[in-house]
């Protein structure tokens, strides 16, 4: 599908706005080449002082994390990006919850573009048996509280991956009648899916999710429409 694209803030935000008009100006995004870490990059934006809904996204990382300290290997072609949130009165023994409801809205809005993805607990996004991306979500407390949390995502769409993964070029190889999307409304997807599940959480609760996410582990979540309640600006 040709050679991989620089990634465009201004194409992102427009895909956002097509996918989910309540978000349309939420974030600020700034797309970069190489980083260390879009999280640790990230980070030192939150200690300026950066807004929730600042994204960090790169065409590759030197120094990719994944969970338990696992190197994520970040070649060109990937999808890189973290995104600042702020919850309000989530416990620190609850951090969990942040990831459950990313992964759960990630899965809701690939499936709306017929990627027919599903998840492995705790984090890990699959499709057709093999790791298609995974969350990594890293949190600031004060006190039992959760003030700030940054909350990391590696898609696989064009980059090399082992043979246990899978990236998205290869899907769509394999479905000729499933259509593509550039990294751009990737990330855009990715974004509002984060933003869906973020809001569920807020607003209903984990309680509110759970039962698709479970549903979701097993593969067999069909509901199209996720936010019926989804009303303004989170």
């Amino acid at each position: 599908m040709g050679e991989t694209p620089l990634l465009s803030s201004s194409r992102i935000e427009g895909a956002i706005a097509t996918l989910e008009p309540a978000l349309k100006s939420y974030f600020h995004i700034t797309a970069e080449d190489i980083v260390s870490s879009t999280n640790q990059l990230l980070w030192e934006r939150v200690e300026s002082g950066c807004p929730p809904g600042t994204v960090i996204l790169a065409s590759r990382q030197t120094s990719g994390r994944g969970q338990r300290g696992h190197h994520w290997l970040s070649e060109p072609g990937g999808l890189y990006l973290s995104v600042c949130a702020t919850p309000t009165n989530l416990a620190a023994r609850d951090g969990s919850q942040l990831t459950l409801a990313s992964a759960w809205g990630i899965a809701v809005s690939l499936r709306e573009a017929e990627i027919p993805v599903s998840l492995k607990w705790l984090n890990d996004i699959f499709l057709q048996g093999r790791k298609l991306g995974g969350i990594l979500t890293e949190t600031r407390l004060q006190g039992d509280r959760i003030t700030t949390a940054v909350i990391g995502v590696g898609v696989n769409w064009s980059n090399p991956v082992p043979e246990v993964g899978i990236n998205l070029h290869e899907f769509w190889a394999n479905h000729p009648e499933s259509r593509p999307c550039s990294l751009e409304m990737l990330a855009a997807r990715v974004l509002v899916g984060i933003e869906w599940g973020l809001y569920r959480l807020q607003h209903r609760g984990i309680e509110a999710i759970l039962p698709e996410y479970q549903q979701l582990l097993q593969g067999d979540w069909s509901q199209s429409s996720p936010l019926a309640n989804h009303h303004g600006q989170p």
